[in-house]
This record gives C-alpha cells, structure tokens and sequence, in this order.
C-alpha cells in the first residue's frame, strides 16, 4: 500500500497571524520515483520552502484551491526562482480553478514586467480543473469540489487520492455540503478554521465545525488558517491544531 508524506510548510492566514508562513502544504508520496506536490502557494510560500529546507527543484507540479494571494501570491516568486536560481529543467505542472493562467501572468507583470513571457528552460503547464470532475497529475487523482468563497474564479475543496490514502483539503469557504464529499473516509482532512465563532464572511468558524464534525467521516482532522484570536485559545482546541513545520504519514 501506498505512503503519503503531509509537511506543513505554512499554515497562517492572510495576514500572517502568529508569525505564521501563509497557506503551503508539501505532499510526497513514496515509491522510487515519488511525486511532490505543493497545495496552495501562499505569498510567503518561497521563504518558507527555504527555511525547511526544501529544494524547489523538486516539486513537480502545484494545487492551488484558489486565486487569493495568500494561496497563490508566491507562484511568480517560485517560477521565477525556477529559472534564474534553481535552473530548473524538468517540467512544472500548475493545477487550480478557471482562470488560472491568466491570473498568474498578470500577476506576474504586475510585479515584474515581462517576466511571464520571459524565456525559461522548463515547461510550464497550466491544467484548470472543473469542479466535480477528477484529474490525474503525476501519480495523484485530485477532485475539486466548488466551494463558497468569492475570489474572481471558483473556489475549491480538494481531494487528493494516491493508491488507497485519501488527503483532503478545505481551501478557504464558509460551511457548504461539499466538504463533506470532500472529506469522507480521508485519512487526514486539512480544514481552515479562521474564527472562533460565527463573523459572517466566507470563512469557517470553530463552533460551526463542531456542530457538523460528525458528518465529516474522515479519520483525522487538522485545523489551519487560524486568526490570531484562534491561536490564542489553541489549547482549548478539541481538534488538533496545525503548526508550520509540522509533519503527517499518511
């Protein structure tokens, strides 16, 4: 049977709450020749793929749930590191929501001007993924599931599956039945839990998810995306709280 590595690479807000790294999330499965995959690629996501010490070399392809930038700001840092540091060679596979593409080339030239149409010395492949419907990259099938959280594009809840281990993800969105397709029987559901109670807005909050916990059906839930009002109560938590750096088998 398969093994699947989780490394917390970020776990933090937009905001950076408890000097947290934003939203990335390292997936390594085993065998002889493993794939690796980022999920989400936060602003910040550079920096902390360097202070773990992780080559970036070696991913071979990124997840995004959706295009806010503390999910999807650090992808024009990364390729550009790609080409002018790490001197990529082998091909890099960007997966996400409609629009994907061309959100990232904007971004792109909005930060640096005519960086995205740069000549680079590896493939980069940009794969939209249409939720309900599963998709192969790499040894992986991911299955995104609309979820509801405004950002310009459909936001999603992932699914990533690798021979009989079952990882899933909430990305950013208030309380929606799709997580609970999301989630059923995962060995390790990743769910955002930005408030401690119900604010309003298109976040999950502490006390919504415990109402609902039972109808998750996975086998371990992990809490992320924390506002510093949640960091703050972290030792009341009931369910495990994730922390960067921090790692999973799955």
């Amino acid at each position: 049977m398969g093994e699947v590595s989780v490394r917390f690479l970020g776990s933090g807000d937009a905001f950076g709450s408890g000097g947290r790294f934003q939203t990335c999330i390292h997936v390594q499965t085993d065998g002889p020749d493993p794939t690796h995959l980022l999920v989400d690629c936060g602003a910040s996501s550079l920096i902390a793929m360097k202070r773990f010490g992780m080559e970036t070399s070696t991913i071979d392809a990124i997840l995004l749930s959706h295009l806010h930038g503390d999910h999807f700001g650090g992808l024009p840092f990364l390729i550009m590191e790609a080409h002018y540091v790490s001197s990529r060679r082998k091909p890099l596979v960007v997966a996400g929501p409609p629009g994907l593409e061309a959100r990232t080339r904007e971004a792109m030239e909005v930060l640096y001007p005519g960086s995205s149409e740069a000549p680079r010395k590896f493939d980069l492949e940009f794969v939209e993924l249409a939720g309900g419907t599963a998709a192969g990259i790499g040894s992986l099938t991911v299955t995104p599931y609309d979820v509801v959280h405004p950002s310009g594009a459909p936001s999603y809840a992932l699914r990533v599956s690798y021979e009989d281990k079952v990882l899933a993800y909430s990305g950013d969105t208030m309380w929606t039945e799709a997580l609970v397709q999301a989630a059923n029987q995962a060995d390790l559901f990743i769910c955002e839990c930005n408030y401690w109670e119900p604010e309003g807005g298109y976040h999950l909050d502490y006390e919504t998810l415990l109402e609902h916990r039972p109808e998750l059906g996975c086998r371990r839930l992990v809490l992320t995306h924390m506002s510093d009002a949640m960091l703050s109560r972290i030792q009341d938590l009931d369910i495990e709280g994730a922390e960067d750096g921090k790692n999973y088998v799955l």
